[in-house]
């Protein structure tokens, strides 16, 4: 094998834990599992979170939530022990049938949407579906628009027998933004959408809203105790939903303010390959495509099979004006030198001692995280670890 991902359990778990405790008993915090758990594995990380106390797991679609419940009862957790599972990427009529089959509870803010869910309950001898009833509050992406919209949207819903509002939520847009006026006009539109559910009489177990730099940037503002009274305020309980955060990373706070939990969270993947080759170079050869680096003395060099084909960006390629990325060799970092290709990328090992055909080597992990990618790539860590598009991942222990 020539590139996988090892994932640490511990760490996954212990972020988790750091994330709770930030939220707070009295709130709780879904876990984000969608994209192949950020590039992680959902396979491998959703019974870890389910077994650290997750009451919920979120989705992107209902592929991937049968996908998790499909590993969960591969990791030996009854049915009923599993956590609740959200799509919160909506569906299509195809989904409705789905969803119903998988006990998945799926985010929907229009009628068109329900009226599926309530003729696949029909045809599945009269089932009550739970939906989580999604608030546009600024995004302009999904929800309902509060008001007229959604009084009408809540009206039709009380008439149904077959489907239950489990859940009211929302997503802020700029949470990562210390004192974002965008986040507070959100929340007062939330706030007001959530007086329009109360008084059409609809009774939620759960309102929800924020992500990982929700738990993060609390400031004077306090998002997560505002939610928390918002959820009191209809007899409901408050969650959060946490993706990156899990991971290991979070958005720095703009502005300002101060990281609650993102100096705590430790990475959880570490991205491998092996040495496939190693080479003399002399002074004034050139290395890779376009001969962009040029030798300047005499050098050693290692060849990685990996590329942007495996999700290696092409921004860490490293010319003779111009540094680039780096990959961890026998614990020392490499140097990238010339352009990273599609499949291959070459090292500058001339200083460390003994490298190898089959050394294995970090790409991403410990000594070059997805920051420092992201840094170079002028893009955020989430991008970075959802790329990895090696095919193999398994959990370790540590």
């Amino acid at each position: 094998m020539k590139n996988w991902v090892e994932v640490s359990e511990q760490r996954l778990a212990g972020n988790y834990k750091l994330l709770q405790e930030a939220a707070g008993a009295e709130t709780a915090v879904l876990a984000v599992v969608k994209a192949n758990a950020y590039g992680h594995g959902a396979a491998v990380c959703a019974p870890v979170l389910a077994r650290a106390g997750a009451e919920w797991l979120g989705v992107t679609d209902v592929v991937e939530g049968a996908a998790v419940r499909e590993a969960l009862a591969g990791a030996g957790i009854a049915r009923e022990e599993q956590p609740e599972v959200l799509v919160m990427s909506g569906l299509l009529r195809e989904d409705a049938g789905d969803v119903i089959r998988h006990g998945l509870t799926p985010v929907v803010w229009l009628r068109e949407q329900m009226e599926w869910l309530v003729e696949a309950a029909g045809q599945s001898g009269g089932v009550v579906m739970p939906v989580h009833v999604e608030i546009d509050t600024g995004m302009a992406r999904q929800g309902v628009a509060p008001g007229e919209e959604l009084e009408a949207l809540l009206g039709w819903v009380k008439g149904q027998t077959a489907l239950r509002v489990d859940g009211v939520m929302t997503h802020f847009a700029s949470s990562e933004v210390a004192g974002s006026a965008q986040t507070l006009a959100q929340r007062k539109r939330f706030d007001e959408a959530m007086d329009a559910v109360a008084a059409a009489g609809v009774r939620p177990a759960w309102v929800h809203a924020g992500n990982s730099s929700t738990l993060d940037n609390q400031g004077a503002e306090g998002n997560v105790p505002w939610l928390r009274g918002l959820a009191a305020g209809v007899g409901a309980k408050s969650m959060v939903r946490t993706g990156i955060a899990l991971y290991g990373y979070c958005l720095p706070i703009e502005g300002g303010g101060l990281n609650t939990v993102r100096r705590e969270l430790q990475p959880v993947m570490t991205w491998k390959t092996r040495v496939i080759g190693v080479r003399e170079v002399e002074a004034g050869e050139t290395v890779g495509y376009n001969g962009i680096f040029v030798a300047e003395r005499a050098m050693r060099l290692a060849l990685l099979p990996v590329g942007y084909a495996d999700g290696l960006r092409r921004e860490l390629s490293a010319s003779n004006a111009r540094l680039g990325g780096w990959a961890m060799v026998r614990g020392q970092r490499a140097a990238i030198v010339g352009r990273v290709s599609m499949n291959l990328t070459v090292v500058d090992v001339s200083g460390i001692a003994d490298v190898a055909v089959g050394d294995e080597v970090v790409v991403l992990g410990d000594g070059v995280t997805a920051d420092d990618h992201a840094r170079l790539a002028g893009t955020i860590a989430y991008e970075i670890v959802c790329a990895v598009q090696t095919a193999h991942r398994c959990g370790i222990a540590g």
